[in-house]
């Protein structure tokens, strides 16, 4: 039991559910996968409106957001999908994150993740909700958002400094991997044990595993690990694609 999550969780329903027209909560991610970290996993939501949402929704959703000033708001992240456009991959959904609300489509891969485990935390599964995602469709996502957007990332070295980006592209690359191979999604804690089933620099994979984990952190300056990242991320995605 993580009691400062729960308490965050129970808060923000109660914050949010009055402020708008609410159908369901779900969670994704860590905290239905059964990898959460407290303190060090992100809170990822999903908020579905009975109807699309309104100028006035926007400054709500906003409000509920910003008045949250409990231990670990900060990583609480929800995207707000009306139920008339759930089948929508493409259209863009008010969404709260990095302490910013702005729009943006919610991903093949987050869909297949809340029909195979979501958490619910209001209203009806996801299952009742939820079109399905296809294999082809998910294929086809994966396919794209690591041509399209982590091998043009793994060409710019500054942003490679940092721990996100080094985090997050590792263990998206072994991911993504698995599901272009087996058809499947994995956790985080997979991802590690499949980077090195793929190769990647040890000391790299010591230290995600150092700030998700608790583990022994490896001394390994940020600028070495920014290029080995990001030569192993370039080379894994090209044997992902070919």
């Amino acid at each position: 039991m993580h009691a400062a999550t729960e308490r965050l969780l129970r808060h923000f329903l109660e914050s949010i559910e009055p402020a708008v027209p609410l159908v369901a909560l779900w969670a994704h991610g860590s905290l239905a996968a059964g990898d959460y970290q407290e303190g060090r996993s992100d809170l990822d939501l999903i908020a579905v409106l009975d109807s699309p949402a309104t100028m006035g929704d926007w400054r709500r959703i906003k409000a509920v957001h910003r008045r949250l000033r409990l231990p670990l708001a900060e990583r609480l992240h929800c995207s707000y999908m009306s139920r008339q456009e759930l089948d929508d991959h493409a259209a863009e959904h008010i969404t709260w994150a990095h302490n910013q609300i702005f729009r943006r489509p919610v991903s093949a891969v987050t869909r297949r993740e809340l029909h195979a485990g979501a958490r619910v935390l209001y209203g009806p599964p996801p299952a009742g909700l939820l079109p399905p995602v296809s294999d082809d469709e998910l294929t086809r996502f994966v396919r794209t958002d690591l041509r399209d957007f982590w091998l043009v990332k793994a060409q710019e070295r500054r942003r490679w400094l940092q721990d996100v980006w080094v985090d997050l592209g590792m263990v998206t690359v072994a991911r993504a991997t698995v599901t272009l191979r087996d058809g499947r999604l994995i956790s985080k804690l997979e991802a590690l044990d499949v980077l090195a089933e793929l190769g990647a620099p040890e000391p790299v994979v010591a230290d995600i595993r150092a700030r998700r984990y608790g583990t022994p952190a490896p001394v390994l300056s940020r600028f070495r690990r920014g290029r080995l990242a990001r030569a192993f991320v370039r080379s894994a995605i090209r044997r992902a694609l070919a």
